[in-house]
Formats: structure tokens, C-alpha cells, sequence
């Protein structure tokens, strides 16, 4: 093993515990807020890869390898409960305390790109 392996297999630049303890992924990510139960908490949307799009807790989880059992059982899951879930979650996105605060929240998060910028008309 080479030394320059066995130096960042120690040690990172961010954290200074060795071995390095740091799981933060800073590429692929970007932080929102989530809802966890019915808290506001931290987390990650995956802007890469094949997570591309989706929230999840850790940003590692972004770039973590697909199990591909577990995609074809929630693939399944969804062709069966997909409508019920769907006016599930409408209902608790329109009720819920937690739900409506995060849309608030991640309003302004979103960046608009410069052509997709709603024009006003002008009243005169």
C-alpha cells in the first residue's frame, strides 16, 4: 500500500479523528428541509446519479449502490398502493402543520432559471 493511500484512508482535511469519521458528501446534494414524523429536519435532494431527484437523510445515500430487490419490491408496491398513497399525502400536504411550513421553507431554495422567469404584465 502506497503512503499516499494509507494518509487519506486516515485522514480527510475535514474532520481530525483518525481514521476519519466524516461521511460528508458535498458533490450530487442539496440541503433542504424534510419532514420526519411531524418535525422539520434537515435533508438532502439528490442532484446526480440514479437518485436524481429524490430526498433523502444522508447525503452519502446520494451515490450508495441501488439494491435491486428493494427497488423492484417498491416498484410493485407503488403499481398497487399508488393512487390510495397519492390522496394520502395530498391530504396531509394540505392539512398538516409540519407540511405547510415546509413549503415555506424550500420556497426559497429554488432557483429560477433566467428564461423561465414569470413575466408581469404590466398594468396600465
Amino acid at each position: 500500500m502506497k503512503l499516499r493511500q494509507l494518509i487519506t484512508e486516515w485522514v480527510c482535511g475535514g474532520c481530525y479523528a483518525e481514521p476519519c469519521i466524516c461521511e460528508t458528501v458535498d458533490e450530487g446534494v442539496t440541503q433542504i428541509f424534510g419532514k420526519s414524523g411531524n418535525k422539520v429536519v434537515k435533508k438532502f435532494r439528490c442532484t446526480s446519479g440514479t437518485r436524481k431527484g429524490r430526498i433523502v437523510a444522508k447525503a452519502a445515500t446520494c451515490t450508495a449502490p441501488m439494491n435491486a430487490k428493494k427497488a423492484q419490491t417498491m416498484k410493485a408496491t407503488r403499481r398497487r398502493k399508488g393512487k390510495t398513497t397519492n390522496i394520502k399525502i395530498n391530504r396531509t400536504k394540505r392539512t398538516n402543520a409540519a407540511s405547510r411550513k415546509l413549503s415555506r421553507l424550500n420556497t426559497g431554495r429554488r432557483t429560477i432559471k433566467p428564461n423561465a422567469k414569470r413575466s408581469r404584465k404590466k398594468i396600465k
